[in-house]
């Protein structure tokens, strides 16, 4: 099991929230104004869309560094639509720029190991079960 993750409201803030995660320097998250929140961090929506973005691009470079392949940079865009979220449909457009590598089979290797990678197997293939306990 990996060391647990906390998130801790702050002091005179609305729903601005402290994430401490194993010693690294802290995260924020918060809520746009339109819902009560003050914006002043990345929302929980924008930290699952993190995640995949974050997860491909990561997933990308290992391979690229692994065959040696002249992969200097990478980045992911991540659009999200959630107009249908309350019907269960939850749409993520992902954009991924490729940066000093112009091989043609080269980049569509790239491609097709980006849908491979972790976080979007997760989203995509697995059943996630939460059990949420009080204190």
């Amino acid at each position: 099991m990996h060391i647990p993750i906390s998130v801790i409201s702050e002091r005179n803030h609305a729903f601005r929230l402290r994430v401490e995660v194993d010693g690294l320097e802290a995260l924020y998250a918060d809520v746009p104004p339109v819902v009560g929140g003050e914006g002043s961090a990345p929302d929980p929506h924008d930290y699952f869309d993190i995640a995949l973005g974050t997860c491909k691009a990561i997933t990308v470079q290992m391979y690229a560094k692994r065959k040696g392949w002249p992969l200097e940079g990478v980045t992911v865009t991540v659009q999200r639509d959630d107009s249908q979220e309350r019907k269960g449909i939850y749409k993520l457009g992902v954009t991924l720029t490729l940066h000093g590598i112009n091989d043609p089979v080269q980049r569509a290797r790239l491609e097709e190991i980006s849908h491979r990678c972790p976080i979007q197997r997760l989203m995509t293939e697995s059943t996630v079960e939460i059990e949420t306990r009080l204190v």
